[in-house]
């Protein structure tokens, strides 16, 4: 089988799933994991032969694929502000959204009077969002915490490979007892759970199947759990002037304010990303 033959291959199968595009650029993807071609490379050696051990390589990934397994978890990388991330089912996939989050935050940072020296990443899953802040901002100390053992194993992996100093700390942010074990910081920045139970239908089956129900769910009768526990963290572990950013579901917008508001939070801003939605939320702490 040559690689030109892999490749179509596995992009027709692909069509079961998934539609032209996405069907290609998966195919793309998996088939430089496994020859090291990228495009260009396949169209000048189209005729070249796979060993034994790719062919065997390409079955595993195919027979993952078509059980709907993420194309970033069958590869174990993912892609996240021009870094490379190991992922598995232990944490979320990162995605474009949150990239704006981290750009945004990093704006903040510098456009500030005065020095940001703390930051803390709670529900930190992969680590991407505090690893990118640190290569940015390299003198911050950057915090990063999550209730989940694997998820962590995988943070701490990613913040070696990128060889970024991060403290983590295993967590519970729901649970007020442990939050003493941490310090104040000037930043706080959280992508929590957001999503309904009963909203899980609507979700896609890759998703759904695949990436952790911990990192995606809340009960139906409190939407907000996460975020009213934090912002009262907040009031607790915000230095003067502490900033405390989210990442919001675009139809809770107005409600996130509204809460923020109420806990005396102020300077309070929605912010749209490149598709026009609300998917983040600025505050800045009380005076005490």
């Amino acid at each position: 089988m040559t690689v030109q033959e892999a490749y179509k291959q596995l992009m027709y199968q692909l069509f079961e799933l998934y539609d032209d595009r996405e069907a290609a650029n998966i195919a793309d993807m998996v088939i430089e994991y496994i020859t090291g071609f990228k495009r260009i490379d396949r169209l000048i050696n189209k005729q070249f032969p796979l060993s034994i051990e790719q062919k065997d390589l390409l079955n595993n990934c195919t027979a993952q694929l078509l059980e709907h397994n993420p194309v970033q978890y069958v590869l174990h990388e993912a892609w996240f502000a021009g870094m490379q991330f190991y992922v598995d089912k232990n944490v979320l996939i990162p995605r474009p959204e949150t990239e704006e989050l981290v750009e945004w935050i990093t704006k903040e940072v510098y456009s500030l009077e005065f020095e940001v020296y703390s930051f803390l990443d709670i529900g930190t899953g992969s680590g991407c969002i505090p690893i990118v802040l640190k290569k940015k901002i390299s003198s911050l100390e950057v915090h990063a915490l999550d209730i989940s053992a694997g998820a962590l194993n995988v943070a701490k992996k990613n913040a070696a490979l990128q060889k970024t100093e991060i403290v983590f700390h295993q967590l519970d942010i729901l649970n007020k007892e442990e939050w003493k074990r941490l310090p104040k910081f000037d930043i706080i920045v959280s992508n929590p759970p957001y999503i309904k139970q009963s909203e899980a239908n609507e979700m896609p089956e890759n998703v759904l199947l695949h990436e952790p129900h911990i990192a995606l769910f809340v009960p139906d009768e409190d939407g907000l759990l996460f975020y009213k526990a934090i912002a009262v963290f907040g009031l607790q572990h915000l230095n003067k002037n502490g900033k405390l950013f989210f990442e919001i579901n675009e139809a809770s917008g107005k409600e996130i304010c509204l809460l923020l508001e109420e806990y005396g939070y102020t300077n309070i801003e929605l912010k749209k990303d490149m598709q026009g939605k609300d998917r983040m939320a600025k505050a800045e702490a009380p005076n005490p």
